[in-house]
């Protein structure tokens, strides 16, 4: 469906070959712009859903150097933030780059 809208469009997502993790909540509208945003450009991304899991909220919050909030967003292991991170990313021309970097 995804490419039926980006022909649509005339959106042509650029390769991505960067590992892209996020930390989320199944309802959260932060979390669910977040991956809409990376579903539009065509990344694969592994999501952790941490909903109730105390563990996973922990260990999330390890790697984001103490942030508990949702989404928490990593491209190749680094730290990028939440969705507004995301999108500033974006909106700045700084997103794509990152993407196009391959995971050491």
């Amino acid at each position: 469906m995804l490419n039926f809208f980006n022909s649509l469009f005339g959106r042509r997502p650029q390769p991505v070959n960067a590992q892209v993790e996020i930390y989320s909540w199944q309802t959260c509208p932060y979390c669910i712009r977040a991956k809409l945003l990376l579903w539009w450009k065509g990344v694969s991304f592994k999501d952790y859903k941490i909903d109730g899991n105390g563990a996973a909220r922990v260990k999330m919050a390890e790697r984001a150097n103490g942030r508990r909030s949702v989404p928490q967003i990593f491209i190749n292991d680094q730290h990028i933030g939440g969705c507004d991170d995301l999108y500033a990313l974006d909106r700045d021309g700084r997103l794509d780059p990152l993407l196009g970097q391959s995971a050491l």
